[in-house]
């Protein structure tokens, strides 16, 4: 499968085009994730990302076995989506200068991504379903399962700390 010569005829040609973008996705996100954990101020913010990383590592690996027994080549196309929101997020957390409003800002930033994902991974299991490959289509629920936990968790910190803190940073007269 390539980007210049694919069609898509089929629900299972979709599914196939629509696993390669989102392996991409994770492959593009798991390259900037480490970056951003370092740039979390708070702890519980770190540490949620780093099971996030985890399930990340977890989803491209279970998306290779897919990609192997389906015999699908090429996992090189760029996710434009992926690409977008990763550089929105870099955007807007290199110009907050307040280490809570940086967090803040990583964890919507985190969580608009997730929810994207959420949306993908449970599409790619209803077409997996329809199409008969419940095994697949138990890889790709597990996968949107582990995007609701840590969305879950994100929303958890948001509503108790990180925002409470980026309510009232600290302003230093100037």
């Amino acid at each position: 499968m390539t980007e210049n010569n694919q069609t898509i005829t089929t629900l299972q040609n979709l599914l196939d085009y629509d696993a390669s973008k989102f392996i991409s996705a994770e492959i593009q996100l798991k390259k900037s994730l480490p970056e951003w954990i370092k740039k979390a101020g708070s702890l519980k913010l770190k540490t949620v990302l780093h099971k996030y990383l985890d399930f990340i590592e977890q989803h491209v690996q279970k998306m290779e076995g897919f990609f192997e027994e389906e015999n699908i080549n090429s996992i090189s196309l760029t996710n434009g989506v992926m690409k977008a929101y990763i550089e929105e997020a870099n955007e807007k957390i290199s110009i907050c200068t307040d280490a809570e409003v940086k967090d803040a800002c990583l964890l919507a930033s985190i969580q608009a991504i997730n929810h994207f994902k959420i949306s993908t991974y449970g599409t790619a299991a209803a077409f997996a379903h329809a199409l008969g490959m419940e095994k697949h289509g138990a890889i790709f629920h597990e996968a949107e399962v582990n995007e609701k936990q840590i969305d879950d968790r994100l929303s958890q910190l948001a509503e108790h700390e990180i925002n409470i803190h980026a309510r009232t940073p600290i302003v230093l007269p100037g």
